[in-house]
């Protein structure tokens, strides 16, 4: 645990009154940061704020909330230059906040690519326009964008999820490349299933496919804002909390071509296994059925 490269730090974190981004905001005032976090709801935010403040390290450790959509840019363009101005430029933003719907590309609506889009990719470039230029001109600054497992490899079921996590990869890329001219680094988080409350939300609407291509367990919240907060210190582009996006990450910088045969195989088994259950009369399939079929 390195805790000295937080001790002092402005840290603002959006998404941070539930999941991941309240473990994280709950790490970084127990290594001494100052923390901010931003969500929509102020009763989330007051209960999340208390939690943090009694994970202090030292009394003197200011504990903040800011209540604004991340899909909204007038709103956190406003609710953030105010910040600005009364506490100066974050000296480290971690985008956090994010949705996730779960289904096959045939039935979901457009409007939910759409939603993605609007909360997990413009939720995650909003703040960080916000907050660059007084980085850039102080030269210095941190920028941790969170993906997601599948935006390292497309996972069957989540076509709109994955889009948008997959566009926060190309923009971390492209400013990683930027800004580290600037003295501002830039990390990205590709965490797997991580047991928070929408995990539990999405689960029940998976698609059969996509429930057999699980992968382990769910990590505990706490563990994926240690790891990233560890690697954010040693200033890590690409982390990776937990095996399966290890290894993902692994495979797909030794391998890029390989992706599409390795899904499509993985599929495949998915599939022969639904088949061979539902062959068994005495054996209930209980998954969604256009998600057992084949196409």
């Amino acid at each position: 645990m390195n805790n000295h490269y937080y001790q002092d730090k402005r840290v603002l974190v959006t998404g941070g009154s539930s999941g991941i981004g309240l473990a994280i905001a709950r790490q970084l005032a127990e290594r001494g940061a100052h923390v901010w976090i931003l969500a929509r709801r102020p009763e989330a935010l007051a209960k999340a704020a208390q939690e943090i403040e009694q994970r202090r390290a030292s009394p003197q450790q200011k504990v903040g909330t800011i209540s604004a959509d991340v899909a909204n840019e007038a709103e956190i363009t406003a609710k953030l230059a105010e910040f600005i101005a009364c506490e100066g430029v974050p000296d480290i933003l971690i985008n956090c906040a994010g949705i996730a719907e779960v289904g096959c590309f045939d039935t979901t609506d457009a409007a939910i690519f759409r939603s993605m889009m609007d909360v997990n990719f413009f939720g995650t470039l909003y703040p960080i326009k916000a907050v660059v230029p007084g980085m850039v001109q102080r030269k210095s600054g941190h920028i941790v964008n969170f993906c997601s497992l599948v935006g390292l490899l497309a996972i069957y079921g989540y076509s709109a999820y994955g889009a948008s996590k997959w566009a926060i990869r190309g923009l971390s890329s492209a400013l990683r490349d930027e800004l580290r001219l600037c003295g501002v680094h830039v990390s990205v988080v590709y965490p797997g299933d991580t047991k928070t409350p929408q995990l539990d939300y999405e689960k029940p609407l998976e698609p059969a496919i996509t429930t057999r291509l699980a992968g382990s367990k769910p990590m505990p919240a706490d563990y994926v804002a240690r790891v990233t907060l560890d690697e954010v210190a040693r200033h890590r582009f690409s982390i990776t909390p937990g095996f399966d996006a290890t290894l993902y990450s692994l495979a797909l910088s030794v391998a890029a071509w390989a992706e599409k045969p390795i899904v499509d195989f993985l599929v495949w088994l998915a599939l022969r296994d639904i088949k061979s259950k539902r062959a068994k009369p005495d054996e209930q399939e209980t998954a969604a059925p256009h998600g057992g079929e084949a196409s």
